[in-house]
């Protein structure tokens, strides 16, 4: 086994547990939800090769700015990528890829939030790992079973309302997270089997 691949392992493990700590006892169900995500991620490791492990460890850390001690703004992406890169160091493409999941520039937009994000945590350019963290969060139900994008988007502007910022949000982000789920999908249905 190669050094690189033994390093993402171990960038894997730390963030399973780390992602644990922070959830599993304040959020159990958002735990449970990253857990889903996570193993979401593991389908893709054959689509994304080299980049899977970094999928994976941007799956389960994806909520991690949900936990109670670590929602300074209240706007997860953004608490949890700070926590991660001014706590942990961690890896620059995981902090960008926790603070922009499923498309988050958009909700922060709706919270005044989005020159801030922009500038901290620029997007990243490799559509590929965009799309396949949004492939794993929107097809993922807070409970950590599989679903479809189109029941997970209705699931979360029933939970939080049409018009919350949240709802508004998602509402808004909807086109563009059909469309990363419609670009992974085809990826994998190109893949050999």
């Amino acid at each position: 086994m190669g050094m690189n691949r033994i390093m993402n392992q171990v960038l894997v493990s730390w963030a399973s547990r780390l992602a644990e700590v922070e959830l599993s006892g304040p959020l159990p169900r958002r735990w449970a939800h990253s857990q889903g995500v996570a193993q979401r991620a593991a389908a893709l490791a054959q689509v994304l090769g080299d980049d899977a492990d970094l999928l994976a460890s941007a799956a389960v850390l994806h909520d991690v700015g949900y936990a109670p001690r670590l929602a300074a703004t209240g706007f997860h992406p953004l608490d949890g990528a700070r926590f991660l890169r001014d706590v942990h160091c961690a890896d620059e493409r995981l902090v960008r890829l926790v603070a922009n999941h499923s498309f988050a520039l958009l909700e922060a937009d709706e919270r005044g939030l989005r020159e801030v994000l922009e500038a901290e945590f620029p997007l990243l350019d490799d559509q590929r790992l965009v799309d396949a963290l949004v492939w794993c969060d929107m097809m993922t139900t807070p409970d950590g079973e599989r679903t479809t994008a189109g029941a997970r988007v209705a699931e979360i502007v029933g939970r939080y309302g049409a018009e919350s910022v949240v709802g508004r949000f998602i509402r808004r982000a909807s086109p563009e997270i059909f469309a990363a789920v419609e670009r992974v999908n085809a990826a994998l249905a190109a893949q050999p089997r």
